[in-house]
């Protein structure tokens, strides 16, 4: 039988690993945003798959409350111990939940942590309720909080053709005389992964609609 769910058990697997060595150029390539325990990411993987063997997952209600239990501790990893954990309990996600994600995505932000949550969790709870989720999306894609509007523009990278183009173009028009390089590469990689599925409308917006270098050159990276 499998105990009663404790994020203790993570804390103390992580630790037990913790590589000084290993930190550093970690820390480094995240341009020193956040200190990390130096658990690289198969090691990390291979301890959260036994915490979760040892321990019964928390129970649905209780999810966010332990989610930030992981999120609130300084190094990098417990971010991704957070997202795992998500992970772990997806099924269970509703259109309650954008407020909780949308905290997650506004606190420690960096590309790693938003890329994970946009198209993974968002993505996922949009499906569940389009007409509402579509509503969020664009008041996400007004905010003022740039990795706010990144998520915006990610949340369908994964749809393929369930993709909403009229929401990914809406959405990316707001956006594309943005300055910001986080938005700009969003925008192509949006762009770029929709085109696997649809190369002909992606190639026909770009050509139709003025988009930053940087934009482009991504949303067609893979045109001949």
């Amino acid at each position: 039988m499998k105990k009663v769910w404790n994020h203790q058990g993570i804390i103390e697997k992580f630790e037990a690993n913790r590589n000084e060595e290993l930190a550093g150029p970690m820390t480094a390539y995240m341009k020193g945003h956040f200190p990390f325990l130096g658990i690289k990411s198969p090691l990390r993987k291979q301890l959260l798959k036994e915490q979760f063997a040892e321990c019964a997952l928390p129970e649905p209600g209780q999810l966010f409350n332990e989610v930030w239990k992981l999120y609130n501790l300084p190094e990098r990893e417990y971010q991704y111990a957070a997202f795992a954990l998500i992970e772990k309990m997806k099924k269970h996600l509703t259109t309650e939940d954008f407020p909780a994600l949308l905290q997650l995505i506004e606190t420690k932000s960096w590309w790693d942590s938003v890329d994970s949550i946009a198209p993974h969790f968002v993505g996922r709870i949009v499906k569940l309720d389009r007409d509402y989720g579509e509503k969020i999306m664009l008041g996400w894609s007004l905010s003022n909080n740039m990795w706010t509007n990144r998520s915006a523009i990610l949340h369908q990278l994964k749809f393929k053709q369930e993709t909403d183009t009229d929401l990914l173009f809406e959405i990316i028009k707001q956006h594309s005389s943005s300055g910001e390089f986080f938005i700009q590469k969003a925008i192509g990689w949006a762009l770029r992964e929709y085109a696997k599925t649809n190369p002909d409308c992606i190639k026909s917006f770009v050509d139709s609609h003025p988009l930053k270098p940087l934009s482009k050159r991504e949303a067609l990276k893979h045109f001949k």
